[in-house]
């Protein structure tokens, strides 16, 4: 066995690494595909109420959350991009290992969002946002699916790490 064959081969967690990427792969598409609709409906900076604390709008972001380094003069999306190439990279590697379903789950919700958020900072130099909460003057910044995807991600993470792990079998010395 060479090459791929020899990879799957030699990794019990292989299938589910499979599964784990499409789960990335659909996060991006469905970020993708909300971005492209609003991108179509929407002129900068439109907002149109859902409900009274729910709207959509469409909005442009050139830092990290909350904006960071949004002023900054440009540099900050080529930061940015090689962060999200490097998290992937991690990320991968991590999920070939394996791990319980739900930190799986966090790695791939979290790559699928870092993608996500990085194909816009490739193409239009920033990241689109538009879901926005808001209540009584107070608005909780926009963002978008990628954005939901790392979150939710980061989250399934913690909680993971506080269930409790199978001890590993120790090695037989004989």
């Amino acid at each position: 066995m060479t090459g791929v064959s020899q990879l799957l081969a030699s990794s019990p967690d292989a299938s589910r690494w499979w599964r784990w990427l499409g789960l990335s792969i659909a996060i991006i598409v469905a970020d993708q595909i909300t971005k492209a609709l609003v991108l179509g409906a929407f002129h900068p900076g439109e907002q149109r109420a859902i409900t009274s604390f729910f709207s959509l709008v469409l909005a442009f972001n050139a830092g990290a959350a909350f904006s960071f380094l949004a002023g900054a003069d440009g540099w900050q999306r080529w930061m940015f991009a090689l962060i999200a190439v490097g998290a992937a990279a991690v990320i991968m590697a991590l999920l070939k290992r394996g791990g319980s379903t739900l930190y799986c789950l966090g790695l791939a919700l979290i790559m699928g969002g870092a993608l996500g958020n990085l194909w816009d900072r490739l193409t239009i130099g920033k990241v689109v946002d538009f879901l926005l909460f808001h209540y009584n003057g107070w608005a909780y910044p926009a963002f978008n699916v990628a954005d939901s995807a790392i979150t939710v991600g980061a989250g399934l993470l913690i909680l993971d790490s506080f269930r409790p792990k199978r001890a590993q079998p120790e090695a037989n010395d004989a």
